[in-house]
């Protein structure tokens, strides 16, 4: 790639645009003979003298008017493309990505008191279950689950997954009327997310309820926002993510008749680019999300 030192090139776009040594240096900021200087390097590192000094100020030559008309479209595509990336960062439109059933079920009932100290940034909201690539997802920040080490990423810790089976306060009532042996719970239908098939598996095994899940009746669904509704709706019991319905739980939707919440070993993070500049809507939304989170009370867990 044979490309001029940019420096003195940015210069002779200047001078080649105003024509006056005087108004390009007023321009870029700096004296008028360190204008002659820039030029004076790019004209020897092209071997080509570009301007001719005359009397009342400079004149293209030939070949500089040539050079100017073939460079100014590149530079002022970069130009453009350096301030329209500039400004996808410090706009007031806060791009998020997370899982549907995150949105749903915990950031966006929480989401109007962001928005009443930040009036100015608009929120997006992507969906992806897919861990973000912010190369390829034009979002700003992600809140996703794992363990918090992702090549390139800043991570900060929100909260664990923590699971344990929710069914509805009627459910409840009609198959375990005695609170004392919720397992007969487990011999009626379990509702199961298309996304998190292994959910009843872990917290049978660490509560010890194996046997009693074998051969039982299942349905199963596309999403946990899904599967927690049919719960809602007395269809079956399902594997909640106690964070995610402390609404449901406090409001009586669903309760948790076991009472045995477990680590699946992961945990959700909010994540964002190592390299970028932290914009003020990042910053904002970054200390109104670990506040947020601090205000969870903790739950006592295996």
């Amino acid at each position: 790639m044979n490309l001029p030192p940019l420096n003195p090139l940015k210069v002779f776009h200047v001078v080649a645009r105003t024509k006056n040594l005087t108004k390009a240096a007023q321009e870029l900021h700096i004296s008028q003979s360190a204008v002659s200087k820039q030029l004076n390097v790019l004209e020897t590192y092209l071997g080509i003298e570009l301007f001719r000094r005359e009397r009342h100020g400079i004149v293209l030559t030939q070949a500089g008017a040539r050079y100017s008309d073939e460079i100014s479209p590149a530079l002022d595509v970069i130009s453009g493309s350096t301030r329209e990336i500039m400004r996808s960062g410090s706009d007031n439109k806060l791009r998020i990505q997370t899982y549907t059933t995150f949105a749903a079920k915990w950031l966006i009932p929480r989401l109007s008191g962001f928005k009443q100290r930040h009036p100015d940034i608009a929120v997006v909201i992507a969906n992806s279950v897919k861990d973000v690539d912010f190369d390829r997802d034009m979002v700003d920040l992600a809140i996703q689950m794992g363990n918090g080490a992702w090549q390139g990423k800043e991570a900060d810790f929100l909260f664990e997954d923590v699971i344990e089976p929710v069914c509805s306060p009627e459910f409840q009532r009609r198959h375990a009327p005695d609170g004392a042996y919720p397992q007969a719970l487990l011999r009626t239908r379990l509702l199961i997310s298309h996304y998190r098939p292994r959910d009843w598996q872990i917290w049978a095994q660490l509560c010890r309820y194996d046997e009693e899940l074998e051969n039982i009746e299942s349905m199963r669904f596309s999403s946990s926002v899904l599967t927690w509704q049919a719960a809602i709706d007395s269809l079956g019991i399902a594997i909640g993510q106690t964070a995610l319905l402390a609404d449901d739980l406090d409001s009586g939707k669903l309760v948790a008749p076991f009472h045995l919440p477990v680590r699946t070993g992961a945990s959700y993070y909010l994540v964002r680019p190592m390299l970028q500049r932290q914009s003020r809507k990042v910053t904002a939304f970054r200390d109104w999300m670990l506040e947020e989170v601090g205000s969870q009370p903790a739950a006592s867990l295996r």
